[in-house]
């Protein structure tokens, strides 16, 4: 019987090489490696356990009590202490009617009555706040700082000037995003990520800036 492979033998003193044998044996591992790795990176990766959620599971579309741990403490933050005194206020009859009149306007500067109001009242740059609302974000409301002055109010006069420029002040804060649940989760489906947003939380006076 003659087998194939030894053709492709010699001898050499008291051993048979075979290297042409080998190299090709080699190769034809080599490319069955090859075509296993490129079959398995065009399969679909799996996707990472993701907790999701149903409407029964979230409270007037709050987040879900295992994400709100202590380590989440949004009650920490004054653009959430402040929403529940702005919405009494904006239920005023007085305040809608004081709104309507008054949009942005920059105010004079009151010295009498300055040491009785708030210090975003009686700041040089003053601001007002509003609620900011996302149903798809928690907290769903936040309190903005807008400011009411595009220069800053000059204390000898009470009035404003644009020899200084009204800025915001923003904070970084935690939030959590609301989106729908990757494949396969049902339809309906929610899921929570972190997110850090910048909260405009007041407002000072800047020199302006200058063209070089």
């Amino acid at each position: 019987m003659r087998f194939p492979w030894v053709a492709l033998c010699s001898w050499e003193g008291n051993s048979v090489v075979c290297k042409r044998a080998m190299r090709g044996w080699l190769a034809a591992v080599a490319l069955l490696w090859t075509l296993v790795l490129c079959r398995g990176l065009r399969r679909p990766m799996p996707h990472p356990h993701v907790p999701c959620y149903s409407a029964g599971d979230l409270h007037d579309g709050e987040a879900p009590a295992p994400l709100l741990s202590r380590s989440l403490r949004w009650d920490h933050y004054v653009p959430v202490q402040l929403v529940p005194q702005l919405e009494r206020l904006q239920d005023s009859p007085g305040h809608r009617r004081h709104r309507r009149h008054k949009e942005l306007a920059c105010p004079a500067l009151q010295l009498r009555t300055g040491l009785h109001s708030e210090p975003h009242e009686r700041s040089i740059s003053p601001w007002r706040y509003r609620i900011d609302e996302d149903e798809d974000r928690y907290p769903r409301k936040l309190a903005f700082a807008e400011c009411l002055c595009s220069g800053c109010v000059d204390v000898k006069t009470g009035r404003e000037t644009t020899s200084l420029n009204s800025v915001a002040i923003y904070q970084t804060m935690m939030v959590l995003r609301r989106k729908p649940c990757p494949r396969p989760a049902g339809p309906g489906l929610v899921t929570f990520e972190v997110d850090y947003i910048r909260v405009p939380v007041g407002c000072t006076c800047v020199l302006p800036r200058t063209r070089r």
